[in-house]
């Protein structure tokens, strides 16, 4: 039987592309143009902007645990 349901995206997968497209255009870069780029250096760029946005979301992540515990009633 056929889904015709789309998959079922993660809610921080939108954040995640946003960061990583942060990251590439900060180095003069889009998703597009990356593909452009010989294989290694589009690899290494890649995950550079994959550790970028990693490192943006547990930051987010973070700040809302906090932000949870200094407000939760004691």
């Amino acid at each position: 039987m056929k889904n015709d349901r789309p998959p079922v995206e993660s809610p921080d997968a939108r954040l995640e592309r946003v960061f990583i497209d942060e990251y590439l255009e900060a180095r003069g870069h889009t998703r597009r143009s990356v593909l452009e780029l010989p294989p290694v250096e589009a690899e290494t760029l890649l995950r550079a902007a994959s550790e970028h946005a990693s490192l943006r979301l547990a930051e987010i992540e973070s700040r809302a645990r906090y932000i949870d515990e200094i407000h939760r009633p004691s």
